[in-house]
């Protein structure tokens, strides 16, 4: 039987109620920034009044966002609080939600809510988190709402016991399968695409909750890094394409999984090696063994996310070998050959154009300075005083360094620009400044295409690359010139081969099996 903390559904209710709210209101505004940066970039009007004046209003994080970050602890009497731990470690994973499944000799207990990991756990939820064996989840919602129903992990008793499941990624055939499974009775608590998986495996009929997974998986299709917890086992598994990242530790006698290897270094674990694109990880009293419930898939080619080394992943991660840090700065190498331009200075946006801005510095012989201060104590809402600040939201996240900017020439680093809504104010932001000229330098493709595999993307007509040139950008944003990383300079500098880029090219590794169908795009929050 699942057990939950007394005291969190009405609190938990309370703050998903007030969010939701919020989250309305943005969606609203967010639109008429969209519409009035049209109406900018249709009319060739750059600095447009109607799209400054939505822009006042709208929220500043024009970035993608990734949907989650996974944590999973075997063999450890101290399981919930290393997960609490490692769910801290990939917060840049998801702020949203947070939540984590433990169990010990008297069944599954879960407690989970809306917020950081940091405001959902106490001392006190934590002490009656007991067992040797957790799983744990940050969310940032892509499929599915922001409502404390749709936070992870998700967990269900059925015919062989509790199982509670986290997820990190996007089942492509999600709305075709729940379909199907509610025309043949199933009734579902949420919206989130993972709740699939536990009907597929409550209504299979193996005799173990292993098969009973593998013969799940073989129903779903997309990107998936999975965490399942049962009173026996653990179990992880990756999509044969390995669209998201997944890793195994050791800390002691105890083994641990992360979405990323800094989680390890936290709890002082030491990394073992990524779980392998199609394998399915199963951790027990006897130890760890792995399966390949995808063996008769034909042979996929591996497909990781790209994005993961411009901007989801933590810049000291290593992922299939490859430091994030490094490749970086190798993006903004390559984006100081392809995008040349005369200038005085190289700035970053921080956080997540620091290594780039270094590496395009290294390579023109620019100086780098820091030209952009980030706070980072800004919280998902603010109190705006009543006289009206123009640009607030972005000037709560960032402010210029006067002397650095004032009479030069700027370039200016980012990872991707989505909407460009963000872009335009920093541009304003550092003209106000005193810069001379500013030079747009983004150390990733023109991003065209919307994400369906775990990214929280616009849907295409609010990409502005999907339907705008460079120079119509450069125009709407206001800077001197505006520059991207090509495809093929993306690849070279990441290496290692075998990555999806369909946010930059369209080409979708994993098909639609219903592509007419109106599918679920995910609104974006706080953007």
């Amino acid at each position: 039987m699942i057990r939950t903390d007394a005291d969190v559904p009405l609190r938990a209710a309370e703050q998903a109620q007030s969010h939701h709210v919020a989250r309305a209101a943005d969606h609203d505004v967010d639109h008429a920034v969209e519409r009035a940066a049209a109406a900018s970039l249709a009319s060739g009007a750059p600095g447009a009044q109607e799209a400054d004046a939505a822009d006042d209003d709208a929220a500043d994080d024009d970035h993608f966002h990734d949907q989650c970050g996974v944590f999973g602890v075997f063999g450890s009497p101290e399981a919930a609080h290393f997960t609490y731990l490692g769910l801290h470690a990939l917060q840049h994973r998801g702020q949203e939600s947070a939540g984590i499944a433990v169990v010990d000799d008297h069944g599954l207990t879960m407690h989970r809510e809306l917020g950081l990991v940091r405001d959902v756990f106490s001392a006190g939820i934590l002490a009656r988190l007991t067992g040797d064996r957790s799983i744990g989840h940050v969310r940032y919602s892509t499929a599915g709402g922001c409502h404390v129903k749709n936070a992870q992990p998700i967990a269900v008793d059925y015919a062989l016991g509790s199982i509670a499941v986290a997820h990190n990624g996007n089942f492509t055939n999600y709305e075709e399968t729940r379909d199907l499974l509610e025309s043949q009775g199933s009734i579902f608590q949420s919206t989130n695409d993972s709740e699939v998986l536990v009907h597929l495996i409550a209504r299979a009929t193996e005799t173990n909750a292993v098969d009973r997974v593998a013969a799940a998986l073989q129903r779903v299709r997309g990107a998936f890094s999975l965490l399942f917890l049962t009173s026996k086992e653990l179990i992880a598994v990756r999509d044969p394409h390995g669209f998201r990242p997944l890793s195994i530790g050791r800390i002691k006698d105890a083994w641990v999984l992360a979405s990323e290897p800094p989680a390890f270094d936290l709890i002082d674990a030491t990394y073992v090696r990524d779980v392998e694109p199609g394998e399915m990880v199963v951790i027990d009293e006897s130890g760890l063994r792995s399966y390949w419930p995808f063996a008769s898939v034909a042979p996929t080619p591996r497909k990781m996310c790209i994005f993961e080394y411009v901007y989801f992943a933590r810049p000291d991660s290593r992922l299939n070998g490859i430091s994030v840090y490094e490749a970086r700065k190798r993006l903004g190498e390559a984006l100081a050959k392809e995008c040349p331009t005369e200038a005085d200075v190289v700035i970053a946006v921080p956080d997540s154009g620091m290594s780039a801005a270094l590496g395009y510095s290294q390579a023109s012989g620019i100086p780098f300075e820091v030209g952009l201060i980030r706070s980072h104590y800004v919280g998902r809402t603010f109190i705006e005083p009543q006289s009206s600040i123009r640009h607030f939201g972005v000037r709560l996240k960032l402010n210029p360094v006067r002397p650095v900017l004032a009479g030069k020439r700027i370039v200016v680093v980012d990872d991707s620009i989505v909407r460009g809504t963000t872009s335009r104010k920093i541009v304003k932001m550092l003209r106000d400044a005193g810069a001379k000229e500013i030079h747009m330098r983004i150390s990733s493709p023109a991003t065209r295409w919307p994400c369906f595999y775990g990214i929280d993307t616009p849907s295409r007509s609010e990409l502005i690359a999907s339907n705008h040139t460079v120079e119509e950008i450069a125009k709407y944003i206001t800077c001197d010139s505006l520059g991207y990383l090509s495809i093929e300079g993306l690849h070279k500098a990441v290496s290692g081969g075998g990555f999806c880029d369909a946010c930059f090219s369209g080409d979708y590794p994993v098909a639609f099996t219903n592509p007419t169908s109106h599918r679920r795009q995910l609104e974006l929050i706080g953007v």
